[in-house]
């Protein structure tokens, strides 16, 4: 039996990070410590925990009854310490943010330099993947999307909406026949996502224009937004993005206009967390707020 929450802890880091180097960076703790930590868990549970392999740290059938527990342990830990501090203390502690590369790269890191700025004792983290992030197994304490969940215990606000456009850079446009229109298109390269690793329909802009082929793909917006920028061909660019592509300008700004929405998902456990519903509100107001005065600029 384990008697000391610390063990699990450090379990649930090492089951989420599927590695001791992965874990041992977000507790700030030696991978050989943390080793050492897991051996002396293992061993008073009479039970292996994790499969060591190259690869990293797999959980065994054990390890996945452990952690279906130590995350409900977890979480009767943040209903306790819920709403015991004022809402207009002072924010301090950890909050990560899980967040898609596009809202990570542009807007994210004025937005959370503001709120440190604000909030000294606040430790504010950035996980910038393209995908949806589990809350329930706590890879972020809330996560923006760009559409909306429908299933699942969450809790989800729209946050903003946002626009994009056509926009190539300037060489490009340059060395190629005019786009007069939609049909031209198809007689340029397009830059746009990898297909097969759309993660959210909401983001397979090119198949609403009814273009195929992606001579130029990745599977991260801000990648795209450079190759644009160096001229590698046309694509869908956020307005709020804009600013930071000098050379990139929008086209058929008349004919093609998107428009998408952030919002943002907790879990409904958090409900009553004070402490991450003020941040929700104070990172909220200031998104809204970035996207408006960027796109301002585009």
């Amino acid at each position: 039996m384990v008697q000391n929450w610390d063990d699990l802890r450090l379990f649930l880091a090492v089951a989420r990070a599927r590695s001791l180097s992965g874990a041992g960076k977000v507790l700030r703790l030696d991978p050989a410590t943390l080793g050492r930590r897991v051996a002396r868990l293992e061993k008073t549970l009479n039970a292996a925990l994790f499969v060591k392999s190259p690869q990293g740290y797999a959980l065994t059938g054990v390890g996945e009854q452990l952690l279906e527990r130590a995350e409900a342990a977890e979480q009767a830990m943040r209903l306790a310490t819920a709403g015991v501090r004022a809402p207009n203390e002072e924010l301090s502690g950890q909050v990560r943010i899980g967040a898609p590369d596009g809202a990570a790269n542009f807007l994210l890191p004025q937005v959370s330099a503001a709120l440190a700025q604000d909030h000294p004792a606040l430790d504010i983290q950035i996980v910038a993947l393209p995908r949806v992030f589990n809350l329930s197994r706590r890879e972020a304490d809330m996560a923006i999307a760009v559409s909306a969940p429908d299933t699942g215990r969450l809790m989800v606000q729209k946050v903003t909406s946002y626009k994009l456009h056509l926009a190539a850079a300037e060489t490009y446009l340059e060395g190629h026949p005019e786009v007069q229109g939609v049909a031209d298109l198809k007689e340029h390269r397009i830059v746009g996502y990898i297909p097969d690793m759309i993660f959210d329909r909401e983001l397979d802009y090119l198949a609403d224009l009814g273009l195929g082929r992606v001579a130029v793909a990745s599977n991260s917006v801000s990648v795209q937004s450079q190759m644009i920028r160096q001229g590698a061909g046309i694509g869908v660019v956020h307005d709020f993005a804009l600013p930071f592509l000098p050379g990139v300008r929008r086209i058929l700004s008349d004919n093609v206009h998107l428009e998408r929405a952030f919002y943002l998902i907790r879990h409904a456990d958090d409900r009553t967390n004070q402490r991450l519903s003020q941040f929700a509100e104070l990172l909220s107001a200031a998104l809204r707020s970035e996207v408006a005065r960027l796109e301002a600029k585009a």
